[in-house]
């Protein structure tokens, strides 16, 4: 069995890095946040709010891991061909790191030729902040952040409950990572529905966000910086996202965090790094390069956990 699920694993990273997110054809997370959306509107209402928003979310997270182990082990009953295949789609839509990396370097090639506004446009795509008044280092910044915590939740977390829970494992995480980003914010409208998804992707993120780290640092040969990442990474106000952004901060010797606007009000990050510089536009590739080692890197790991972990 364990060598079924190194199959499937090598097959969905490879999808991954051939083809990234096909937006022509229908993508689970969508699916995902269709599920989320309709419940939140029906239960994000009147009293008991935080109630109804842990009942939402262990409802979505159990369906996602036993509607696919039960499809899974009866489809096994008939084909072990077709349970592969599927298994193997399922994790693709899991994986997001080539398209990661594509928009990251969209932003800063569409910032580099068609100046501040359009990068300022490419960048509000994939991050939560108000982009409206960033400069161009910010922008840069704000994409490398970005490109750092989102390795953690969108590669090394879903292939890190792959390994020790299968494809099921891969898609409860998925939710649980989409529910946060949907309702997990402190704001008005989802500071008590969306309290407990927020608490259970901070639980669910602890050790993928530092094993991202780690990895970050090993693939780039700096594991000096492991005190670093430790001390700088405790700064930001979420529990995990500073620790991969404090890895590549070292890695590139730069500075990362500060003041930004979401929702209109100024949130007062506190700064990840000391070395206050312009980023250069090079930099995206050496960044391109370190998400992709690190994430060749984890399916190594993954793959060593099941051939030697497992006793085949």
């Amino acid at each position: 069995m364990e060598l079924e699920h190194i199959a499937i694993l090598l097959f969905a990273y490879c999808l991954d890095l051939i083809l990234g997110d096909p937006r022509q054809l229908p993508h689970l997370i969508v699916l995902f946040g269709n599920s989320i959306s309709w419940g939140e509107k029906r239960l994000n209402k009147a009293d008991h709010l935080f109630e109804k928003g842990l009942l939402l979310t262990l409802t979505l997270v159990v369906l996602s891991f036993v509607i696919p182990y039960i499809a899974l082990l009866q489809l096994s009953n008939y084909s072990i061909f077709a349970t592969v295949v599927i298994s193997i789609v399922l994790l693709f839509y899991c994986l997001a790191n080539k398209t990661l990396v594509k928009e990251g370097v969209a932003v800063f090639t569409t910032l580099e030729n068609q100046g501040l506004e359009a990068g300022r446009k490419r960048l509000s795509w994939i991050v939560g902040r108000d982009t409206s008044s960033l400069n161009e280092n910010q922008i840069r910044i704000a994409t490398l952040e970005t490109m750092s915590e989102n390795l953690s939740d969108g590669v090394i977390a879903p292939l890190f409950f792959f390994a020790i829970s299968g494809v099921p494992g891969a898609m409860a995480y998925k939710m649980i990572n989409t529910l946060d980003s949907m309702v997990g914010y402190k704001n008005t409208r989802y500071e008590q529905f969306g309290k407990f998804a927020a608490k259970l992707d901070d639980v669910a993120n602890y050790l993928p966000s530092r094993i991202t780290a780690f990895l970050i640092l090993l693939f780039s040969n700096k594991l000096k910086g492991l005190k670093f990442v430790f001390t700088e990474g405790k700064k930001h106000s979420s529990p995990n996202a500073g620790y991969p952004e404090a890895a590549l901060a070292f890695v590139l010797n730069c500075r990362f965090g500060g003041p930004n606007i979401y929702f209109g009000k100024i949130v007062e990050k506190p700064y990840i790094g000391t070395n206050e510089r312009n980023i250069l536009h090079t930099e995206i590739y050496k960044t391109a390069k370190i998400n992709y080692g690190v994430s060749l890197i984890m399916v190594v790991f993954c793959v060593a956990y099941l051939l030697l972990i497992k006793n085949i």
